[in-house]
């Protein structure tokens, strides 16, 4: 076996950066090298996460200058960043202008929504601000990791934690064409989902016993998804998508209601789900309505359906830190690398969190 890649994590503050954290920590062929914080260069990494103080031996968070000399410095990196929206593509840029012109080769794998939409105008209508680096969007394809077989692109901006719990669901349907185009979602979120920060919405005292949508019919992700799942199954369809802030920290619960384009029991559509993801390690097909419990702090993916002979009802269950994030990433990373997509992503769930 051939020594580590150096692996280097960008916004390295947030969850989701401490889930790249514990997950590279125990991966045999990425080492990690430098975790990024403009905001707290040359402060211990444990200071952020403490309970991964044990894994992470002395490491101080690096300055932006620091990451381009390390990215100089190697012949090959993998860069995963977890940057804000609009943060991401501006610090991805600079990293690939850096290497390039040093003639390294860095292999990125954004978590943001910075590069998941391929046209510029798109984005700026969604996301309400200017793309940070139009002219890099043709270097990123962007789909869930069992949706896209080989990436087109050197580099891959995996899709957000409501997109990836959704489109499980959704792509296999279509791509099978056993509905008819017009989709309606219901998601359930863990508050881990929107970010450190605190806010009215993920603060606990007030999400706590207490379950309520938002950005009903409008939410930003909407057009992701639906962009996603037409390029993954070839069908455009008509999704309406209303998530839900649950009261728990991680996973996110998806509920995916069709006609079905013929009629169906619930065991043949399961059937053809599991034949779907049949080449894959992650994705599991149940006869009983799947549990976030059982995926949290996993890369796994469960899913189950239930039909009345002319309606199907798919549930999907992921992390949305894992397999909706960093897990995703990783996975995608090994991909990219080639290595076998499940290095260091086959834990199961711990089941009694």
């Amino acid at each position: 076996m051939s020594a580590p890649i150096p692996a280097i994590v960008l916004g390295g503050t947030g969850y989701v950066a401490g889930e790249l954290l514990r997950l590279l920590a125990g991966h045999p062929r990425l080492a990690l090298a430098a975790v990024a914080s403009d905001s707290q260069p040359g402060a211990p990494v444990a200071s952020a996460f403490p309970h991964l103080a044990a894994a992470l031996r002395g490491l101080r968070f690096a300055s932006h200058d620091e990451v381009l000399a390390l990215i100089a410095a190697e012949p090959r990196t993998a860069v995963l960043a977890a940057a804000p929206h609009g943060v991401s593509a501006q610090l991805i840029d600079s990293l690939l202008t850096h290497a390039a012109a040093a003639g390294t080769r860095p292999t990125v794998v954004d978590i943001s929504a910075d590069y998941r939409f391929s046209d510029a105008a798109e984005y700026a209508r969604v996301y309400k601000h200017p793309h940070g680096a139009p002219a890099r969007l043709g270097e990123f394809s962007c789909a869930v990791p069992e949706h896209l077989g080989k990436a087109p692109t050197p580099h891959v901006a995996h899709p957000g934690c409501f997109s990836t719990a959704t489109l499980l669901a959704v792509v296999p349907l279509l791509r099978l064409g056993l509905v008819e185009p017009e989709l309606f979602v219901s998601a359930v979120t863990g508050s881990t989902g929107s970010g450190r920060s605190p806010t009215a919405g993920t603060h606990h005292p007030q999400r706590h016993s207490d379950l309520y949508a938002y950005g009903a019919l409008a939410h930003r992700h909407a057009p992701e998804i639906a962009a996603l799942a037409r390029a993954a199954s070839g069908t455009d369809a008509h999704i309406a998508f209303v998530p839900h802030s649950g009261p728990f920290t991680r996973g996110i619960h998806a509920t995916v209601q069709a006609r079905l384009a013929r009629p169906m029991s619930g065991e043949e559509v399961r059937a053809a789900l599991a034949e779907f993801y049949a080449g894959g390690p992650f994705v599991q097909v149940l006869d009983a309505p799947p549990r976030i419990k059982d995926v949290v702090t996993s890369n796994y993916a469960r899913l189950s359906a239930a039909c009345d002979g002319r309606s199907v009802a798919v549930m999907s269950v992921v992390d949305n830190l894992v397999k909706g994030a960093a897990g995703g990433a990783i996975q995608w990373m090994n991909r990219l690398l080639g290595f076998d997509e499940a290095e260091g992503l086959t834990a199961p769930a711990p089941g009694w969190t």
